[in-house]
Formats: structure tokens, sequence, C-alpha cells
């Protein structure tokens, strides 16, 4: 227990009083009984304020965090009815302690609040965790008022425990939340709804401004007074191969989260994807060689099992042998399918192997390379130019620029599509490109 600013101030009142008592000794006294005046009131506020076991503290959040997401962290206070003598609100201070390596969205997680006996409150902050893995919540701090605001007790709450954090779950919560509503764009998505190419018959919806004015369906219309669009669907059951690079160059961050990282965010949302679409998703991680496989099958049991296979993945201190791997893969599957293979250009030494290897894949499968822009070397190439050191600095960026380009203009001629963007953008743009895939019938 400790005195607040205000609890320090009425005390030093009694300061000036002894002062004066050199002079007039009078003084003395009336400073005597202010401190006794003090005391008391000090004593009451100490007995009205609540013991540290009426408080109970509760932290709470997903089973799984998402990885380079913001998660959200609850902390429920509750405070027993018989536990403070009086019936005001109390002022409360809550330190929590999350993983070191977790980013806070405002820093310290010092959180304040009122609570008044008998009931609770919640406070919440956000956690962003940079990588996935096991993680451990430390215990919970907590300091609270005296009704009067003279003193301050502080407590600590034994509240540690595990957590686990997960590719990100959170944008496959947000999708499936805005597919029941029709309301995809506001992820980004410019089309989920296969129409235009397919033929069978899904449902009867309402009709969006996107929609083509032959899908209004007008005995429907007529029935519900308000304009009814067809929904078909494409061909389900199609193939999906992922293959995901796990190399040195994957490794390498976009800020604080790996390439790799990022790739497997847009893996794990396109799995949930393609079960929802009926497709059957492989998935296959390689650096050097081959490290894991999992056959393709469709369905929610296959996007739980791809979870707890992309949860596991580590990354390789290696080049990545892409004539091994990709000889493998052919091996394993020789039904045509849309591959996705995500890799990195940038520095690697395999660049004319990678080439080779998806134009072989080309004869086989629809190929598509799915790549990691890096923003820093896109700001380096167009950085001001002030001395030698800028000079070669940009020279060197704009030279790895140019280079990637050229390999995505050779893969492109020879009939392999891909995708480059920015690691933030990355998983809305693998999803639309599969969507439009699918609906183009190129699968």
């Amino acid at each position: 227990m400790q005195l607040t600013v205000r609890g320090l101030l009425v005390v030093l009142v009694a300061a000036p009083l002894i002062a004066v008592a050199a002079w007039l000794p009078a003084a003395l006294w009336v400073a005597g009984g202010w401190l006794l005046f003090v005391a008391a009131f000090l004593i009451a506020d100490a007995w009205l304020m609540p013991a540290t076991h009426a408080w109970q503290l509760v932290r709470r959040h997903d089973a799984r965090l998402s990885l380079a997401a913001q998660n959200l962290i609850t902390v429920q206070v509750e405070l027993f009815t018989r536990a403070g003598r009086g019936g005001q609100p109390v002022a409360i201070w809550l330190r929590d302690t999350p993983p070191p390596t977790f980013h806070l969205d405002r820093g310290e997680p010092l959180l304040t609040g009122m609570v008044t006996p008998g009931s609770s409150c919640s406070l919440t902050y956000h956690v962003w965790p940079p990588r996935r893995g096991d993680y451990a919540f430390g215990d919970l701090y907590l300091r609270w008022a005296s009704p009067l605001g003279l003193l301050r007790r502080q407590a600590r709450f034994a509240a540690a425990g595990p957590v686990k954090v997960y590719p990100n779950l959170i944008e496959v919560r947000k999708y499936d939340l805005l597919l029941r509503r029709n309301r995809l764009w506001e992820l980004g998505l410019r089309s989920t709804r296969l129409l235009g190419a397919g033929n069978e018959f899904e449902r009867l919806r309402d009709y969006t401004p996107d929609d083509e004015y032959r899908r209004i369906n007008w005995m429907a219309t007529a029935r519900r007074g308000k304009p009814i669009s067809v929904e078909y669907e494409t061909e389900r059951s199609q193939n999906i191969y992922v293959l995901l690079d796990v190399g040195r160059m994957m490794r390498s961050p976009v800020g604080d989260v790996a390439k790799m990282d990022y790739a497997i965010n847009a893996v794990l949302l396109l799995a949930y994807v393609a079960a929802q679409k009926g497709d059957r998703i492989a998935l296959l991680t390689f650096a050097d060689r081959v490290l894991t496989y999992v056959a393709p099958r469709s369905g929610k049991i296959q996007f739980h099992r791809l979870l707890e296979q992309l949860y596991a993945v580590q990354g390789e201190g290696v080049e990545p042998d892409y004539g091994v791997v990709f000889s493998e893969f052919a091996a394993r599957q020789h039904k045509r399918g849309l591959a996705l293979v995500f890799t990195d250009l940038t520095g690697s030494v395999t660049t004319e192997a990678l080439v080779t290897q998806m134009a072989r894949l080309r004869r086989q499968h629809l190929p598509l390379l799915v790549t990691v822009a890096d923003p820093t070397v896109n700001r380096l190439a167009t950085a001001p130019i002030t001395d030698s050191d800028s000079l070669y600095t940009r020279t060197v960026a704009e030279r790895m620029l140019g280079e990637r380009r050229l390999t995505l203009d050779q893969l492109r001629r020879q009939g392999v599509q891909t995708l480059d963007v920015p690691a933030d953008e990355l998983s809305v743009a693998v999803i639309n490109r599969y969507l439009a895939m699918k609906e183009r019938l190129l699968i």
C-alpha cells in the first residue's frame, strides 16, 4: 500500500506549520493535530479499500492467435459485493504481460477502468504476433485506489498460460462472415461468385449492382417484388496444388514478418476458399528437398489438416532445388490441376532452374508463380541520390528489380502465369486470381 499524490499533498500540509513553529510554538500543536486528523482519514480510507482476495481477474483470447494480425485480448476484472465497505466505483489500473516479441497496439498494455463492488468490467487491448509458434502470457498486475483517493494498493494475480500463434485465422473468419452477408468486396475480393461459365444452378439471391441483367430471374422477381438473381457454379472437385518454398530467401523479412509467413497466410485462406468451392487442395513444402506433403482432398477436414501442417512449417537456410522438388511432385501427381508455386526471386542463384521447371510444369498443369514484392527494394530503387553510397544502393536496387521483371516476363512468354504483389496484398490477390482462373475454366 502506498500514498497517492493526493495523499502525499494532504500530509505535506503539515510541513509549513512545522516550519512556522520556530517562531510560533502553537503552530506545532496545529501541525500535530492535522497529522492525527490525516492519520485517521488514512486508516478509514485503508479500511474501506477492497482487499486483494476481493478481486478476480480472468484473461480471455482465442485459443489460436493469428500471425501478423491484430488479436483481441480481454481481461475481465470482477470485484465481489462485500469486498469494499463502500459502494462507490473503484478506479483500477491493470498491467498485462504478453510475450515480449508481440507488438502491442498502444505500446505498454496499461489499462484503466472503474469497477463497482458486485460487478465487473472488461479491459481490452490488441497484440500483433510476428512469428508462429508456442508462447506464454505472464501474470496480471492490478492496482486500485481507495475511496478517498489517498492510497493505492497493488497485487499480482496468477494468470500465466500458454498460447499458440497460428497462420492468420482472422482473415478466414472475416471471409466467412462477409461471404454470408454478400459483402466480400470489403475484403478486397472482386468476384467470388463463379458466374458466367458454369451452368449448374446453385441458388437464388438478391440482385447486386455488379450482376449481369441476364442473371435476373424474372419469375422470382415478380413473386418477391424485388430483383432476384440466379447464381450458378462451375465444375467442382478440381485439383489445387500448392508448392511452398521455405528456403533461405523466403525467410527474409518484410517488416517484422518473414515472406514465408505471408505466403503461409495466403495458402491458408486459399485452402479455406477452395474447400468452400468443393475443390481438392494439396500442399507440398520444400527447400533443397521435399519436406512435407499432404495429398489432395476436399472439405473442412482437409482445411484443418493443412492448418496444423502450416502451423508447424519451419524455414530452411538453404537454396531451393527446383529440379529435385518438381521431379518428385511430377511423380506424385499426374492429374491436371492449378499448381501455385510460392517462392522468391530476389537474390536467388537458382532463377534459371526455376524458369526451366515452371515451363516443364506447364505441360501437365496450369502453373502460377506467386512471389512477394519487397517494398524496401522498391523504395531504394526510387530513393534520391545524395552521395556515392546512395548512388550505389539505388543502382543495386534498380538492377534487382530489372532482373526480377525479366524473369517474370520470360515466364509469361512461356505460358506461365505470374503474380507479384506486396506482402500485405498477397492473400487477397491469390484468392482473386484463383477465382478468376476457375471462372474462366482455365483449371
